[in-house]
């Protein structure tokens, strides 16, 4: 890896093969999850909403199934708002210039989260009221 390569760059498996591989992939992983937790409000917010309401699926569901969907659907929110985070980033990167592309693709992942949400409420209201 060159200076130029951050801990997640295009080269930074290059000759990496096998349980290596699987190790620095982990550790990118962790990266991305303290770069979200550090530098995304929402993220925060989305996960404390998890651990509040992880307990309460796991008491308030009936069977496997009911606490699998509502386990699931909190989890869903925290994974598309780190596909949220990450596209944010990406179009700040290429520049701060206003671009209707730009907003669109910012628009767009904040859709995916609030649709994961509505999701949230809706599975909440259904198994639960």
């Amino acid at each position: 890896m060159n200076d130029s390569e951050g801990p997640s760059s295009p080269g930074s498996y290059s000759g990496k093969k096998g349980i290596a591989r699987l190790i620095a992939a982990t550790g990118y992983s962790i990266a991305g999850f303290k770069a979200a937790y550090k530098n995304e409000e929402a993220f925060r917010l989305e996960l404390f909403a998890f651990f509040v309401l992880a307990p309460v699926a796991l008491f308030l569901g009936e069977s496997n199934i009911e606490k699998v969907l509502l386990l699931g659907s909190l989890a869903l929110v925290l994974v598309v708002e780190l596909i949220n985070s990450a596209i944010e980033a990406v179009v700040d990167r290429g520049g701060e210039e206003d671009h209707e592309l730009a907003g669109r693709a910012k628009d767009m992942g904040s859709a995916a989260v609030l649709l994961c949400l509505l999701l949230v409420l809706f599975v909440w209201g259904l198994l639960l009221l």
